[in-house]
């Protein structure tokens, strides 16, 4: 049976791509992902974050089991390399791990379409791949090695090729917060719903679990992720939003739509219940409305 390939796709190159060796290196990023990384299988990827004491993300990563390369794979379309190794160097007291940055070396596409997956299992495909973040819809990353780049492009051309708006704007659109620029440092997975997919609270101790775990028995949060929209060009990121003098929050990514555009703001709790408009300066005229 042959499965059509993807529909479009979306070259760019990963912000991070570390390999962690040594013969505790399941048993550190397990104490350290939010996560869990048993019983799943070589090749599989596991989506998740790097959370600091207080609970706040530091950044996101899938993790992937690599028994050729024995160890496991670190890969992150936007949160940098240097960010996710200091992390884990920081926590390496008596453990045999070793990190190594191997994030140069690679390439990224995105390919978006239904049976995607199915297309890239039938053949052999350098590199990895596993299922992505771009949209509710079947999307899969493919890494490879730079000099596996002629195979890669053999194998997707004629594919429409999207730009970095078009594909932001997909992702903005199905509402998925990207790490660091919509949930960062100062920010709780839970305001953004990263909760859902990304933390495990049953796996045992890591990094931040304790904070995550009274979040979720409060049920609690002051601030969330919503979708928002606007007219002519989006403000420099991140904004101010208000309401009068009032500060609400954030606008943290936008896209353009038609003569406006959309974009993922973090707000009051209070806020986005209110729902309305928003400005862009105190006591401003509103200028960017919470879509329902």
């Amino acid at each position: 049976m042959i499965i059509s390939g993807p529909s479009a796709i979306f070259p760019y190159r990963p912000a991070c791509l570390l390999l962690v060796t040594g013969s505790d290196a399941a048993t550190f990023l397990q104490s350290q992902f939010t996560n869990d990384l048993r019983n799943f299988r070589p090749g599989g990827a596991v989506y998740g974050l790097w959370l600091d004491r207080r609970g706040r993300v530091i950044a996101d990563s899938h993790v992937i089991e690599d028994p050729d390369a024995g160890g496991f794979w670190v890969a992150s379309l936007a949160s940098p390399a240097a960010v996710i190794a200091r992390h884990l160097g920081e926590h390496i007291i008596a453990d045999d791990v070793e990190v190594r940055d191997e994030t140069g070396g690679w390439r990224g596409v995105s390919l978006i379409g239904a049976g995607v997956g199915g297309w890239l299992a039938q053949a052999p495909r350098p590199g990895m791949f596993f299922p992505g973040r771009r949209s509710p819809a079947e999307n899969w990353e493919w890494l490879s090695r730079e000099a596996d780049g002629d195979q890669v492009s053999g194998a997707l051309s004629g594919v429409r090729v999207m730009g970095a708006d078009e594909i932001d704007l997909l992702r903005i659109e199905s509402a998925i917060p990207a790490v660091p620029a919509d949930i960062g440092p100062a920010d709780l997975p839970n305001e953004g719903g990263l909760d859902a997919q990304a933390i495990s609270y049953s796996k045992g101790c890591y990094l931040g679990q304790e904070v995550m775990a009274r979040v979720r028995a409060t049920g609690r949060v002051r601030r969330t992720l919503v979708r928002v929209r606007g007219s002519g060009l989006p403000p420099a990121l991140p904004a101010g939003l208000w309401r009068g003098d009032r500060r609400e929050g954030e606008l943290r990514s936008a896209a353009a739509l038609g003569d406006g555009f959309v974009g993922l703001a973090l707000l009051s709790v209070g806020a986005a219940c209110a729902g309305g408009a928003l400005a862009v300066a105190p006591g401003g005229p509103p200028a960017v409305e919470l879509v329902p």
